[in-house]
């Protein structure tokens, strides 16, 4: 399949394919004989399972090191387990500190007295 049509499989662009290329999580497919690039089936599943490492929030890093072990069948999962341990624990932290933004926001928030912009406590809040 051309680029076009494996970015419609893999609800994606073509530049965001053509940037996995550049940065080693897809390899180049082939070329045609009029220098069109020609990818596999292998192409697009390599690209499902980095854009859905994406959207779970692995980093590249991660998601290279994923497809790396991905391509060992025969390992133990052992590392595999360790990113994603790794990443869920970064994933709490966020959590927390986004609770705490929103507690942050939450106060500020509760402080609006609805009067003018000169006397917003919002604003005041955000003020250095």
């Amino acid at each position: 399949m051309n680029i076009g049509e494996l970015a419609r499989a893999a609800e994606t662009t073509a530049e965001t394919i053509r940037y996995y290329e550049r940065i080693g999580l897809l390899p180049p497919p082939p070329r045609t004989a009029g220098n069109y690039r020609d990818y596999s089936a292998g192409h697009l599943s390599r690209l499902a399972f980095t854009r859905r490492a994406r959207d779970l929030g692995f980093s590249i890093e991660q998601i290279r090191a994923l497809l790396d072990l991905a391509d060992q069948k025969e390992q133990s999962c052992k590392a595999v387990d360790a990113i994603a341990r790794e990443h869920l624990a970064e994933v709490k932290r966020k959590l927390v500190d986004l609770a705490a933004l929103r507690r942050e926001l939450e106060t500020i928030i509760a402080q609006c007295r609805h009067g003018t912009v000169a006397e917003c406590r919002i604003l005041e809040a955000l003020a250095p």
